[in-house]
């Protein structure tokens, strides 16, 4: 298969030779011999279902894992789920820096799942304490800030620390196994990728309450809002999109994309997303992969990837050859608790045993995501040189007193 090398591919590389952690040695440790704390950053539903994961994967491994400490920046998400968890008082942090609490507080392992505007910051925190990390996806909501992240994703490999992301497609048997076959080789050269997140809206705006101020407005309704959700492509449909650089061992080098608003009203509440986006992304050597999301009520629904070989074809999961399929992937496990089951095996691993470390990957998916959002946005071609240089963050100060502006839906070429 035709490809380029990522800087995922040479991060992993040399992550499993060992290449510059000689002072770092994997932490050795048999099952049931140690219990891990677990911190948990973002105390929403996607949030507290990762928390549940993890202790439903320490049952599976028996590698003992406790969550010691929870933080929102709501006091009562907090509080719940605190409750819910039974975290004791000591360990419920709230409000917009009450992440160094947690983070401080002793745990070995933190999972970030607020809104992905929050990310970077949060991810640079952690791997500078030295903290291994579940991290949601996306994990930026703008290039200059993804670029953040990347840069803290290649210190946490430095570092010897174990990071998985929530593309739980990757820890999927059927997928892994697939994709395994493709790379080698098993429908010939890649020809074409297409990648489809087409379903419904996913949160209905909210009316400001009275004296409501922008942060709290803005964060109740946080998937309406650019600066916290990154739109659609970004927040949603990266899992097909990472599902495609991941077949292709590379990134897009550019985009050419077209989207914009078909019902959703200019109230508001409704924010400054689109309800539909489609992209043409170009490969390194010529591949194309072509992308379409959009959240209508209503309509046919396709949340799906498809390959096409000069050999054959894949879904992700099967294999066809001349209209027969000739391999379909296992199944069966649950993902969500499976990456952490992953790891949690990986923390523990013997010396000599690679590095799991998906930080760079997923940071390289979210920009991909990214520069297809600018790309509708403006209707200009963007490229990977691009996002790589320009500085283009709106992020707002951390404060519920912040004034955030709402910028108006894009208008391509206005």
């Amino acid at each position: 298969m035709r490809t380029q090398i990522s800087r995922r591919h040479l991060l992993k590389s040399a992550a499993a030779a060992g290449v510059g952690l000689a002072a770092m040695k994997s932490r050795t440790i048999a099952a049931g011999d140690v219990a891990f704390k677990a911190g948990l950053i973002g105390c929403g539903g996607r949030g507290n279902g990762a928390a549940g994961d993890i202790l439903k994967a320490a049952q599976k491994t028996g590698i003992k894992v406790e969550l010691t400490a929870v933080h929102d920046v709501y006091e009562g998400q907090a509080k719940n789920s605190a409750r819910h968890f039974n975290v004791g008082a000591a360990g419920t942090f709230w409000d917009f820096d009450g992440y160094k609490k947690l983070i401080d507080s002793g745990v070995d392992i933190v999972i970030l799942a607020t809104p992905p505007g929050f990310r970077p910051e949060h991810f640079e925190a952690v791997v500078a304490a030295g903290k291994h990390c579940f991290c949601e996806k996306p994990v930026a909501t703008y290039a200059q800030d993804c670029r953040r992240f990347l840069k803290a994703a290649e210190e946490s490999v430095r570092k010897n620390l174990t990071v998985v992301a929530g593309t739980q497609r990757r820890h999927q048997s059927n997928y892994v196994e697939t994709v395994a076959k493709l790379h080698d080789g098993a429908i010939g050269d890649i020809r074409a990728l297409r990648a489809y997140w087409c379903g419904g809206p996913v949160m209905k705006g909210r009316p400001r309450t009275p004296g409501q101020k922008d942060m709290d407005f803005q964060l109740k309704a946080w998937y309406s809002f650019v600066w916290i959700c990154g739109d659609q492509i970004v927040e949603q449909h990266l899992h097909n999109l990472d599902v495609c650089n991941w077949v292709m061992g590379a990134h897009p080098v550019s985009v050419y994309a077209s989207g914009g608003c078909a019902w959703r009203p200019k109230e508001e509440w409704y924010g400054n997303i689109y309800d539909h986006l489609t992209a043409d992304y170009a490969y390194a050597d010529g591949v194309h992969m072509m992308s379409m999301c959009r959240q209508y009520k209503g309509c046919d629904d396709n949340v799906s990837e498809f390959i096409v070989g000069a050999n054959g074809e894949s879904n992700g999961t099967s294999i066809w050859q001349k209209g027969r399929r000739v391999f379909e992937g296992p199944g069966g496990e649950n993902p969500y608790v499976q990456e952490h089951i992953d790891m949690l095996k990986n923390i523990v691993r013997g010396d000599g045993e690679p590095l799991l470390n998906e930080a760079v990957g997923v940071g390289e998916s979210t920009m991909t995501a990214i520069m297809g959002r600018m790309s509708a946005y403006t209707g200009k071609v963007v490229t990977w040189d691009h996002v790589m240089k320009v500085n283009d963050s709106e992020m707002p100060a951390s404060s519920w007193d912040a004034t955030i502006p709402i910028p108006p839906v894009a208008v391509p070429g206005a």
